[in-house]
């Protein structure tokens, strides 16, 4: 289970909010300012920081941080 603290301080990392402000509802191309080259280094930090393999086409489909958070959880199992 990925920790959602520390999945928010990665985000918070590419935005300007601190990871306790970020809700899971958020989106990240609208709410978060993310570019298309800032969600592709977020998708890199994600791999490095949780030690995970995520492919491009399913991240594609992410559009909210809660989103992404059930889309790692779910890598895991």
């Amino acid at each position: 289970m990925i920790n959602e603290l520390e999945f928010k301080k990665v985000i918070s990392q590419y935005c300007k909010l601190d990871a306790e402000d970020i809700s899971n509802d958020m989106r990240f191309r609208e709410d978060l300012e993310f570019s298309s080259l800032d969600f592709m280094s977020f998708l890199g930090e994600l791999e490095d920081t949780f030690d995970l393999e995520l492919e491009e086409e399913g991240a594609t489909q992410i559009f909210t941080v809660g989103q992404a958070l059930d889309f790692l959880n779910n890598l895991e199992d």
